[in-house]
């Protein structure tokens, strides 16, 4: 059994409210938070106790989304649209006003966007011609997160209805609908080996789908309250969960185990709930940003020896 040392190594400040998104940028030296001040911040993992505001917008961030391929930088403004930022200059490029819902979750992908929205509805934008191509309604609960499996061309969609669906991106078919939670899925993930897809919601459950055929293998009571979100470290041996219970947990992907909690208690966590992680591919530390308005920076050392 590994050996696993946490250990807190930055609380970074400056939101001036609940923190709502995360994303890593192009180049994971950097990350990118967006939050209900409509405030956009550039983190550098090299130096990150100096935040740059690169877009300032009046109403919330729920959704970040890097296009690594072109260098921009996708903002899902609540009621407005999407607004787009070029990572080299940091200035607005373009803007689109898509949809007068709130953006839960944004998806870049072979030249389109895929934006979900809180009327049930993914919005499917062509980036070069910047411009609309499609409405896909899939109901009338918020579309909360998404995920692109691209080796298949598949689209996991995880909504207040309670379900995952999957779609497949050519033809927009629905390929799958699995059900399960019984409230809304928040976190969705497919692993790295794209053999898995797990899924999370307010129901407080992880569940696990094998990707073969979309079948439950696992159904794990995970928190105390809501998981809002999930990351896999880079290898896919381990992921992270984060929720409204205020804890982050790391779990070992092979045995579905419960390896470590970070909390307030034990490693001086978040003091409300945890709202996004990533498990960064620069230096391998997991990032997390919560109500609290703060975003805490972790290592975690893992002893993988026998």
């Amino acid at each position: 059994m590994s050996k696993i040392q946490v250990n807190k190594l930055y609380t970074l400040t400056g939101h001036n409210d609940s923190i709502f998104a995360l994303v890593e940028g192009n180049d994971p030296r950097f990350f990118y938070t967006g939050a209900g001040d409509g405030m956009v911040v550039q983190w550098d993992l090299a130096n990150p106790k100096d935040g740059k505001l690169i877009a300032k917008l009046p109403n919330s961030v729920y959704a970040l989304e890097v296009d690594s391929l072109r260098g921009l930088l996708y903002i899902g403004h609540n009621f407005e649209g999407i607004h787009v930022i070029d990572l080299d200059t940091n200035k607005e490029i373009w803007s689109l006003k898509i949809t007068d819902a709130a953006i839960f979750d944004i998806k870049a992908y072979e030249g389109r966007l895929y934006v979900g929205t809180g009327d049930g509805v993914i919005t499917v934008l062509d980036i070069e011609e910047r411009s609309l191509l499609k409405h896909i309604k899939l109901g009338e609960e918020s579309i909360r997160v998404l995920d692109v499996d691209s080796e298949r061309g598949h689209l996991a969609v995880g909504a207040s209805d309670n379900t995952v669906k999957v779609l497949d991106l050519e033809t927009y078919a629905p390929i799958s609908r699995m059900e399960g939670h019984t409230n809304s899925v928040f976190a969705l993930r497919y692993s790295p080996d794209r053999k898995l897809l797990v899924s999370g919601g307010r129901d407080a459950h992880l569940k696990i789908w094998d990707t073969g055929d979309y079948r439950q293998v696992e159904d794990i009571v995970a928190h105390m309250y809501a998981i809002n979100y999930l990351a896999f470290r880079e290898d896919g041996k381990y992921f992270v969960t984060c929720s409204m219970d205020k804890s982050i947990k790391l779990w070992e992907t092979e045995t579905f185990q419960l390896r470590k909690v970070i909390d307030k208690s034990r490693h001086a966590g978040h003091g409300t709930s945890v709202n996004k992680v990533i498990w960064s591919r620069y230096s391998q530390q997991v990032v997390a940003v919560s109500d609290d308005r703060t975003v805490s920076i972790w290592d975690i050392a893992l002893d993988e020896k026998i």
